[in-house]
């Protein structure tokens, strides 16, 4: 639908129908319009128990050859009105002759005699015995007919004829012999009305059609979830943290549902290697660095941008039975002191440690939350490698990385994003008898936890779609998919204020 969505599309025709139906019916074809309707239409039956019965059968005069009785009568009213929306003049009836202008019909009867009533005010001498008002019969197709002039009618004026009638012959059917005025009106026509109690036919399907519309906006709204107001379109490259990389990605997929016109790439090799892929490419607003955690001293000229309280979690061997560690146990793990799991109520198996190369930003998290500072350097090694050699320390780049070799070591340890381990079926352990949850790292119960930080390098532009994502991020839908990883959005009125700044 272009830049138009479908509930948008709806309120304009909700808006065009009606508006189209009343210019219509009241400024082109109802702008000039003769109508008619048939207000009575009563057989002369039951005479019988009348006083004077048989009156109206001998309305003949009483003389010789005046023809026979009167038979089959019935009396008829038709209420003539201008029911448009401007005035009827005489020269805009197009009747060929020049004194009538219309003709009142009624088949299967001839006319016994009639009458004008309830003359609008001025309509008299319209309808006068010299205006051209006429009765005749139509005898090959035994109609009776008559002739009314061209009567000039302003808005709401009208005229009825009431006419005494009798059949002319026995066939035909009611519906056959419904009376019907005949004529042509000037950029209008002649119509049969109908009484204006109850609700139009016109009214009703209006109404349907208008309550649809609001039905079909109502599920599209519902089926449909809302627009960000600060949609942008573009190309955006994400970089950095692997742990973070779910959250991001999950995101962007539902920013481009919302925002058709975005389009996003990733390339998510950890922490350093995105900032420096970003310092190296200078300003470019469709590129940004995911870091856990502050950038450091050596990226200048790269702009922070707070997303969220992020929770980190330590895990274990699935087969190692240990549940909980203490921060101190842990810090004496990772700092050789403690060698085999025994020391600290698990089997007799010596301590594998799993840890994030250099570089890392979960391995910085990690470090300043749990081990009081930089671990000693330690060369590179293989968790492949390390397979068959028994060796009990190994190295890896990313985080799904992690969980592999975690998984498969024997008495291996290692550490990363919470929701990701939970949903890569880690064994992961409470930290002196604390789970990690949201809430525990809100209150600092709970110590492994960092902050998430988005940097561009320099300001972003306006109306950028980096500047969208990440307001999207922190301030709209966004910040309900950091939640549903155990994040907390920095812009959460439960985080304490300075809490996400970076360190200076």
């Amino acid at each position: 639908m272009g830049d138009f969505s479908l509930d948008t599309v709806l309120a304009l025709i909700g808006i065009a129908v009606p508006v189209a139906a009343f210019l219509w019916e009241f400024v082109f074809v109802g702008r000039r319009r003769l109508g008619y309707r048939v207000q009575m239409d009563t057989p002369v039956t039951g005479e019988i128990e009348s006083v004077f019965p048989g009156v109206l059968e001998n309305l003949r005069p009483h003389a010789e050859n005046s023809g026979p009785e009167l038979r089959d009568l019935s009396i008829v009213l038709v209420r003539i009105e201008n029911s448009g929306s401007t005035a009827i003049t005489a020269s805009d009836y197009l009747a060929p002759t020049a004194r009538v202008g219309l003709h009142l019909r009624f088949p299967r009867r001839r006319v016994i005699g009639m009458a004008v009533s309830e003359l609008s005010d001025d309509l008299a001498e319209s309808l006068g015995p010299t205006s051209g008002i006429t009765v005749r019969e139509d005898t090959e197709g035994h109609i009776g007919v008559i002739d009314l002039p061209k009567v000039p009618l302003n808005r709401k004026d009208h005229y009825k004829i009431l006419a005494i009638l009798q059949r002319s012959d026995s066939g035909g059917t009611e519906e056959e012999r419904t009376p019907v005025l005949r004529g042509e009106i000037r950029g209008g026509r002649v119509v049969e009305t109908r009484s204006r109690t109850g609700i139009s036919r016109v009214m009703v399907v209006l109404t349907a059609f208008l309550v649809l519309v609001i039905i079909g906006q109502f599920v599209v709204a519902e089926l449909q979830p809302p627009t960000p107001l600060d949609c942008a379109a573009g190309k955006l490259t994400l970089v950095g943290s692997s742990a973070f990389e779910p959250v991001v990605r999950d995101a962007a997929a539902q920013y481009e549902k919302r925002c058709t016109g975005a389009e996003f790439a990733f390339d998510f090799q950890g922490t350093e290697r995105g900032l420096d892929r970003l310092a190296e490419a200078g300003p470019d607003a469709e590129l940004l660095a995911i870091s856990d955690g502050a950038k450091g001293p050596g990226y200048p000229a790269l702009q922070p941008r707070p997303l969220a309280l992020s929770l980190f979690a330590v895990f274990v061997h699935k087969d190692l039975g240990i549940t909980d560690l203490t921060v101190a146990q842990i810090r004496d793990v990772y700092q050789g002191r403690i060698t085999n799991w025994r020391e600290v109520g698990g089997p007799d198996l010596p301590v594998v440690l799993i840890d994030r190369a250099p570089g890392s930003g979960t391995r910085v998290i990690f470090e300043r939350a749990l081990l009081g500072g930089e671990q000693s350097a330690r060369p590179h090694r293989s968790c492949t490698a390390i397979k068959d050699t028994a060796g009990t320390y190994c190295d890896v780049p990313v985080t799904k990385d992690m969980h592999k070799a975690v998984d498969e070591l024997p008495g291996a340890i290692g550490y990363g994003e919470m929701s990701e381990a939970r949903r890569a079926g880690m064994r992961v352990v409470t930290l002196g008898g604390i789970a990690p949850g949201r809430q525990a790292a809100i209150d600092r119960s709970y110590p492994f936890w960092g902050v998430e930080y988005a940097y561009s390098n320099g300001d972003l532009p306006v109306g950028s779609l980096a500047a969208s994502f990440l307001h999207y991020l922190t301030a709209d839908v966004g910040a309900e998919v950091l939640r549903a990883h155990g994040n907390e959005p920095c812009a959460s009125d439960l985080i304490a204020p300075g809490r996400c700044a970076p360190a200076s």
